[in-house]
């Protein structure tokens, strides 16, 4: 509650879902090298739009009064857009949008628009989902949502419903011109959306057909180029072949040809996140992008056997393998249907760098801040861990250059001097445990205007 400047009763009767957004935006932030209100110091006028669907938190809250606790706990979806667009000083729209289980791909789409229309500059979009009380299963069982074990089969045989997951995720969005001339790190390229509504408490074959189509003429992609449909996928044996019946709906009235496309759904792995399917599967198909393979989707072997599988354009992603790339850049669609029948698609592609990157020589000036000694000393550890990981894939003189000006300055601070990746995370890891090396550190107190 202090890093955002919250009191303790504010932060008591805050929803845990506005808290989580606000704290992923933050870790957004950093990622993308745009660290602390550095946006608004910009002068950009940046959206945010966020997708929710369950206000618990309020329910919960207004139940303890009867047992006389009185507080003020609240599940506003505003609060949770508009805390962050005042605490990052955004000045660009801030709306909380329900759609039910498409919620976080509708956000981006709604994103993408308002960029389109140039009242963003530049756009957070995400969602939450959060389960706070007994009741969220009870009530999706008895809708006959649910899964009678602990697996969601999408595609797979024997499906009978989903699991529920908990998630939050957000991306960064700008266009495409705008990122490529700030040097932005790009994970890939949106190239068109659409939402359409049909089929309310039950699938519609043909509305599902017709959202992808539009997604895929607003964004110019030939059907045929597609190698990969993150689909929606609840794991039923109903609403499973009623999507796919869509999809090669879709893929065939645009005239494509006979091709073979890989099919997955994230919710075999992390469960139905809801309000988050959205951007989980978003995330997904970003990191397969930036690995250039594909991942199974889990208990989906064996196939299910309500779908004629040997007629499909689709086959089910089961195994671990490559992502190649034919004459076109890796292309990708991501399907997002929500119970009241709000579908959503987006069409995404890889990133082909284009741009020619300075080279430069060490040494290098690693910098990190944080509120607090222990945050400084935690952040140390995750950044040596995440260099062993990748680092060999990064450049050093950028990730010096984004950690002192992609960064918010906070009071407590770390500088050490790296020659090479190796040495960085032999410093980092030194200053971890508590011995000495070759770095620095101090705590800054701030002026009266900081």
């Amino acid at each position: 509650a202090d890093f955002f400047r919250i009191s303790g009763t504010e932060a008591t009767d805050m929803d845990p879902q506005e808290r989580l957004f606000i704290e992923e935006v933050w870790r957004l932030l950093e990622n993308a090298g745009y660290g602390g209100t550095r946006l608004s110091e910009e002068s950009n006028p940046v959206g945010v739009f966020v997708g929710a669907m369950y206000g618990t938190y309020g329910q919960l809250g207004a139940l303890s009064w009867h047992s006389g606790h009185w507080n003020h706990a609240q599940s506003s979806y505003w609060l949770i857009a508009n805390r962050v667009s005042q605490y990052f000083k955004f000045r660009g729209p801030s709306m909380a949008i329900d759609t039910a289980c498409s919620s976080s791909l509708t956000a981006i789409h709604q994103a993408m628009e308002s960029l389109r229309r140039g009242e963003s500059k530049v756009a957070i979009a995400g969602g939450v989902s959060l389960i706070l009380d007994p009741r969220h299963h009870l009530r999706l069982s008895a809708l006959h949502n649910l899964s009678k074990d602990d697996k969601t089969r999408s595609f797979g045989e024997g499906g009978e419903g989903f699991v529920v997951g908990e998630g939050v995720g957000a991306v960064l969005l700008k266009p495409l011109s705008a990122a490529e001339r700030d040097g932005d790190y790009i994970y890939g390229v949106l190239k068109g959306s659409s939402i359409n509504t049909g089929g309310y408490m039950s699938p519609d074959p043909k509305a599902q057909s017709e959202v992808v189509q539009n997604a895929l003429i607003r964004s110019g992609v030939p059907g045929d180029t597609i190698s990969y449909v993150e689909a929606h996928g609840t794991g039923t044996n109903l609403g499973d072949p009623i999507e796919l019946r869509g999809l090669e709906k879709a893929f065939t009235g645009l005239g494509s040809g006979p091709i073979r496309c890989a099919l997955g759904s994230v919710k075999g792995n992390i469960g139905h996140l809801e309000s988050a399917a959205g951007i989980s599967a978003l995330t997904k198909v970003l990191l397969q992008l930036r690995e250039g393979e594909l991942v199974p989707s889990l208990h989906s072997t064996p196939s299910s056997s309500h779908i004629d599988w040997s007629k499909s354009r689709f086959y089910m992603q089961q195994t671990h393998s490559p992502w190649t790339r034919g004459s076109h850049p890796r292309r990708a669609g991501v399907s997002s249907f929500g119970a009241g029948g709000s579908n959503a698609h987006l069409i995404v592609e890889e990133y082909e760098e284009r741009r020619v990157r300075p080279e430069f020589t060490g040494p290098y000036l690693i910098v990190l801040s944080a509120r607090t000694q222990s945050s400084l000393s935690a952040q140390s550890l995750q950044l040596s861990s995440y260099l062993s990981t990748r680092g060999a894939s990064l450049s050093l003189a950028s990730v010096a250059y984004t950690l002192q000006q992609g960064r918010a300055a906070l009071s407590e601070r770390l500088a050490l001097i790296a020659d090479d990746m190796t040495s960085l995370i032999e410093e980092l890891k030194r200053y971890h445990r508590g011995e000495t090396g070759r770095y620095y550190t101090r705590t800054h107190t701030p002026s009266s205007a900081e």
